[in-house]
């Protein structure tokens, strides 16, 4: 039996605001689209809501598991899940998100793995951390 290798991505972000407001930022389709992108996301699990991605289009996405304000789940595009983990740590917010589900075996795949963990990284989510959360 042959089992396929399954990728992720994971990305450790401290925010200078506390969970409630990082938890916002996360589910709030205003805030949503400021740092990252446009859509009807809502923190509701079974929600089902479109994030629309520049150069990729609208995104199919569905809310798996929600427990404000620690942690926010949802598959996006079918076959990846968003796991948002966030610990309150100081005067802040320690965000930890899991990007999972990529097939390795397939090049396409493998390929948005290895480009979408610098992307987390280096601007998705310093964006996040440098948006006003009041």
């Amino acid at each position: 039996m042959t089992y396929a290798r399954i990728g992720s991505i994971s990305v450790d972000q401290f925010i200078a605001a506390a969970p409630e407001k990082v938890w916002r930022a996360l589910t709030d389709p205003e805030l949503h689209a400021k740092w990252w992108a446009p859509g009807d996301i809502g923190p509701d699990v079974g929600r089902e809501f479109r994030l629309e991605m520049p150069g990729f289009g609208s995104i199919p996405c569905r809310v798996i598991e929600s427990e404000p304000p620690s942690k926010f789940v949802y598959t996006f595009n079918g076959d990846w899940t968003l796991t948002w983990t966030l610990v309150a740590e100081g005067q802040g917010t320690r965000l930890l998100l899991n990007h999972s589900g990529f097939d390795l075996d397939d090049k396409r795949q493998a390929d948005a793995c290895e480009r979408m963990g610098p992307g987390w990284r280096d601007g998705v989510l310093p964006r996040l951390a440098k948006l006003d959360l009041g």
